[in-house]
């Protein structure tokens, strides 16, 4: 098998970091998206939404959609949980991934694409205002992560999953999107702290 990567881009690195947890080292196919090399005849084949990541299995078959990547390799490899134990604790982290990813994830995304000039031939038509608007979004999502890691270490309890890493990578992404972190969210930042110096933090 071998995954279609497009380097610091949000979603490939999700799964690059997932990767990591769970031990698991798949070959890489390195794609420039600067270059718009996800444009290309061979990826619109892969996946005619020419988005990354990829991943192609031996048999040809292809898979994308940096979750559902994930889930196959959670599969096949159930330890570390990366998706939660048990009939409610992977409800839970369900609960937590999506809450992550509609209210932090999307709005960090959007702010980027409809904001950076670098974006401006990719996100037809931008527009800024969509993009602006986002921001307090992605900011208010933030106080309320930061009141629910009050009481425990990671965002979905005692251990670090799936939710974590997009969190992680959403946060970490705010930078290039321009959106400032507010004052006074000490849970959130401990929690960030300890994650981004997990060793798959710089996968």
């Amino acid at each position: 098998m071998k995954l279609y990567d497009g380097g610091r881009a949000p979603n490939p690195r999700r799964v690059r970091i997932f990767l990591a947890e769970k031990g698991l080292e798949v070959p890489l196919v390195p794609v420039n998206m600067g270059a718009e090399e996800h444009r290309s005849p061979e990826i619109e084949r892969l996946n005619p939404l020419q988005r990354l990541p990829i991943l192609e299995l031996d048999d040809g078959t292809v898979l994308t959609e940096s979750i559902a990547i994930c889930r196959y390799f959670e599969a096949l490899h159930p330890e570390p949980a990366l998706f939660g134990s048990g009939v409610l604790g992977q409800a839970q982290v369900e609960m937590w991934q999506r809450r992550v990813e509609l209210g932090l994830f999307m709005p960090v995304a959007a702010a980027f694409r409809h904001l950076h000039p670098a974006m401006k031939g990719w996100e037809v038509p931008q527009v800024p205002e969509w993009g602006e608007a986002n921001k307090p979004k992605a900011r208010d999502f933030l106080r309320f992560l930061d009141r629910e890691l009050a009481d425990r270490p990671f965002v979905c309890g005692g251990d670090y999953t799936i939710a974590d890493i997009t969190a992680l990578v959403a946060v970490q992404f705010m930078k290039p999107a321009r959106i400032e972190m507010p004052e006074g969210l000490d849970h959130l930042r401990r929690w960030l702290d300890d994650v981004a110096a997990r060793a798959s933090a710089s996968a």
